[in-house]
């Protein structure tokens, strides 16, 4: 069979290997987002799957809006069997969607109908959820709501970050893909609409998110500090001055304290009061540091009981 490829971040890469691996599937071409000048330099640089399909010597196709006509013919040319869709980062119109002789297949890191949008794996985690899952789906004219294929679950372990979960879901999920497009050229994949009823969004992620709310419980803070690592990050402050913090503890201890006190910063230990709960915070960066385990911090910095993050 013969697909177009569309995607963009890390999440596709695993997926755009497995299908170059399979002998049954020709990829015709690889359709990724515009090289974007990043960081300091602001350097030209390569999305994720880009890097990826130039190492496998497949063609690359890049548009700012592969909707327009001009690009939808080069599309046409290719008469491709499906096109593959994993975390591209366009809509796509209906125009487009009609084009492959088989159908538009889309890979979503959620269980649909759950956590439509761009970022559920950030949300499932944030959320406190204990499992979550891939979808595969044929997609229509709307955000993530097209009749879904196959489903797998996937437990989100205790200390899970949004980065091990990531990974996790980008492997396992390009293995339901390969048998997503199999079944479908054999004839014998399912196919059930979504609850709309039952939706939820996870819309995208702004580096605003990672704020640390220390009247939130103990078990909220810890589920949004794993939810936004590596990226966006979680902060707080202290005395006004910005500090990440990368990776805590739910503490036994207990205390009346004001949410936000620092209770204990000696023996290794740095405690927080939450709104419900006491913190530990394990590692944490200050800023123009690097990332620093609790007592390499109350090594090099002054730390006091009563000092309040916030």
């Amino acid at each position: 069979m013969k697909i177009i490829f569309m995607g963009t971040p890390d999440f596709a890469v695993p997926s755009l290997k497995r299908i170059a691996a399979d002998s049954e599937i020709e990829i015709a071409a690889v359709v990724t987002q515009p090289d974007r000048e990043r960081g300091r330099g602001q350097k030209v640089q390569f999305s994720a799957v880009k890097k990826t399909a130039l190492d496998l010597e497949l063609p690359v196709l890049q548009s700012d809006n592969v909707n327009r006509t001009e690009f939808l013919e080069k599309l046409r040319a290719f008469e491709a069997d499906f096109i593959v869709v994993v975390a591209f980062g366009q809509k796509l119109s209906e125009e487009l969607l009609e084009l492959p002789k088989e159908a538009c297949i889309n890979l979503h890191a959620s269980l649909l109908p759950e956590y439509r949008g761009s970022s559920p794996i950030h949300r499932a985690i944030i959320d406190g959820k204990k499992v979550t899952g891939n979808t595969t789906m044929y997609m229509g004219p709307g955000w993530d709501d097209g009749d879904m294929i196959y489903q797998q679950e996937i437990k989100i372990k205790r200390d899970d970050t949004v980065g091990d979960l990531h990974n996790r879901m980008a492997d396992k999920g390009a293995e339901l893909l390969i048998k997503t497009l199999k079944d479908i050229k054999a004839g014998t994949a399912p196919r059930t609409a979504q609850d709309d009823d039952k939706a939820t969004f996870a819309y995208k992620i702004d580096k605003s998110l990672g704020e640390i709310d220390w009247n939130q419980s103990a078990e909220t803070i810890y589920n949004l500090v794993r939810g936004v690592n590596p990226w966006p990050g979680a902060y707080t402050y202290l005395n006004g001055d910005r500090i990440k913090i990368w990776q805590l503890e739910i503490s036994e201890q207990e205390s009346d304290e004001e949410a936000g006190v620092i209770i204990k910063a000696d023996n290794n230990e740095i405690l927080v009061q939450s709104g419900e709960g006491v913190i530990a915070v394990k590692k944490l960066q200050p800023a123009g540091a690097k990332k620093l385990s609790a007592s390499d911090y109350l090594n090099g910095y002054d730390l006091e009981p009563g000092q309040k993050f916030g």
